[in-house]
């Protein structure tokens, strides 16, 4: 495993890569800490730092820098069960300055009416910015929650839309949430 972190407008942009692509991201500095959220035997695995292949590293530059498409087509490793890699394929799908529902990402996962375990999917992804799930928002179209706060989520629509806001909010991690019952990152 390899790791590099980038600075944004956010503050620090860590990922972890494998040889097929990127198994963890995160608004952090300290990239080891997105090992807890991996499966076994990742999770115990000591990454080496700045040995990221470079197309990682200027893909996050270039989308910070306004090529909102940069980050499309990064290989990505994630886990889990069907529906949910399902539903992490379509959170790639869904444009920059986009966003859509719960509910229609259920069913364009193939599992209409499963909006909650569209959320599911959300809170499990493990590659966050990579994989979009900022782009999804309540049915309602509220924005729902995003594991670095609103106002990141906030931050990265409006960029993606070439909006310019007038301040740039630092991430802030929470606490592990519950996730229909089951322990989850909230992502």
């Amino acid at each position: 495993m390899d790791t590099a972190t980038v600075p944004t407008p956010l503050g620090p942009f860590s990922m972890i890569t494998l040889d097929g692509g990127i198994v963890a991201s995160g608004f952090t500095d300290a990239p080891a800490t997105l090992l807890a959220e991996l499966p076994a035997p990742y999770r115990d695995g000591s990454p080496r730092a700045g040995d990221t292949p470079a197309p990682y590293v200027s893909a996050v530059r270039a989308y910070f820098d306004g090529a909102v498409d940069a980050l499309d087509e990064l290989p990505v490793v994630q886990f889990g069960n069907d529906f949910r890699r399902a539903a992490w394929r379509e959170m790639r799908r869904v444009k920059p300055g986009e966003s859509v529902g719960y509910q229609e990402l259920a069913g364009r996962a193939g599992r209409p009416g499963a909006a909650r375990m569209a959320g599911s999917a959300c809170a499990y992804n493990l590659v966050p910015l990579i994989v979009p799930c900022h782009r999804v928002r309540r049915t309602d179209g509220s924005l729902g929650g995003y594991y670095y706060g609103l106002d990141v989520k906030r931050w990265l629509l409006a960029h993606e839309r070439g909006e310019l806001l007038p301040s740039t909010p630092a991430p802030v991690a929470v606490a592990r949430t519950a996730v229909n019952g089951q322990e989850g990152h909230g992502r």
